[in-house]
């Protein structure tokens, strides 16, 4: 296992850069312990990429890696304090859920009574208990993804990896699952790198967000930050908001696209604006009675269900997504070419700078 720098800074500090035929990865990462940080994108975005050069199971061929101040760069994967938990778990078929946990500790150098032991801790702060004997087929789900959070974890590693760790879960396992994860890295006392393309899993778990896109960072911040002024139209989808870009000049806002916005902000320059589909509102005729600073004609070009709701997706002056009631769909008569006027507040629109 690869020292420590004496007085280095501890954490990981890296810079990812990764060629691999037409596609290159530049991403940076730096965190504290006791840090959770999520690299979240698309698919092909280089987010798993990042993860195996981590790891080690990628080599770098530009930037650098250093864990609690020592590099890792030539250190080989198995010699690194790096635990993973990967997207199916990979636990080992033949071993029973002991063994699996007891694995890590074994390969330390640990003797097989006391990495039993550890791994018996382990598998009890899991909730597993009653499971030490089985093999994997014989695991729910949840119980295998468990199972392998433990033996990552019975490595004591100072950089833990979790390669989409809920994506093999139901919905309703995922929604427990991801509670107690949550609960597990609140714990973790070293860096913590989460890879998803899922925003949920994204926001509950993480503390700090870097969306890579095209294997670059195209913006990093808080769960609430990035929720809240996204800078990409992907991210935009994620939270859920339409965005738009322009320049402002005080309230008003000349988007990139032709017309104007009204905001409440006061600002000048290039700018950001969003709102959240359930901001606007749908009128069959030219509203004549309406607060709405915001209007204009559009037409339906699909109609999609999300539980109790309908999100139109329209086109027209303003390309935007609005969410509305199946009972107000039925009473607008709404289906695809019909032609329909939108309009948004101000006060529901939100502009920061770009």
């Amino acid at each position: 296992m690869t020292a420590a720098v004496s007085g280095a800074p501890a954490g990981l500090d890296a810079r990812l850069v990764v060629d691999r035929g037409d596609f290159r990865l530049d991403v940076a990462l730096t965190a504290a312990p006791g840090d959770v940080v999520a690299l979240l994108g698309p698919n092909g975005a280089g987010k798993t990429t990042a993860l195996r050069a981590l790891a080690g199971l990628v080599p770098l061929t530009g930037g650098h890696l250093r864990l609690d101040g020592a590099s890792l760069e030539r250190t080989r994967p198995e010699s690194r304090p790096v635990g993973v938990v990967f997207q199916d778990y990979l636990l080992f078929p033949h071993l029973t859920a002991l063994d699996n946990v007891a694995f890590g500790p074994r390969c330390q150098g640990v003797g097989k009574a006391e990495a039993r032991a550890q791994a018996t801790v382990w598998l009890e702060r899991m909730g597993l208990s009653a499971h030490t004997g089985a093999k994997p087929r014989r695991l729910s789900g949840g119980q295998a993804q468990r199972v392998a959070l433990a033996r990552a974890l019975a490595t004591r590693p100072r950089l833990l990896l979790l390669d989409e760790p809920l994506a093999a879960l139901d919905a309703r396992t995922r929604l427990e699952v991801r509670a107690e994860l949550r609960r597990h890295l609140a714990e973790f006392e070293a860096v913590a790198v989460l890879v998803t393309h899922d925003p949920l899993d994204a926001m509950v778990l993480a503390d700090r967000l870097i969306v890579v896109e095209d294997g670059l960072t195209v913006q990093e911040g808080s769960p609430s930050d990035i929720a809240r002024r996204p800078r990409t139209d992907y991210i935009a989808r994620l939270v859920g908001l339409n965005l738009y870009q322009g320049r402002a000049d005080g309230h008003t806002v000349r988007l990139d696209s032709g017309p104007s916005l009204t905001t409440t902000e006061d600002l000048s320059g290039p700018v950001f604006v969003a709102f959240p589909p359930s901001a606007v509102t749908l009128h069959r005729d030219r509203p004549t009675a309406t607060s709405a600073r915001n209007l204009w004609r559009c037409e339906v070009a699909g109609l999609e269900s999300y539980g109790d709701q309908i999100r139109a997706d329209l086109t027209g002056e303003l390309p935007l997504a609005a969410d509305l009631t199946t009972v107000a769909a039925a009473e607008l008569g709404l289906h695809p070419g019909t032609e329909i006027w939108a309009t948004v507040k101000a006060a529901q629109t939100h502009a920061y700078p770009v």
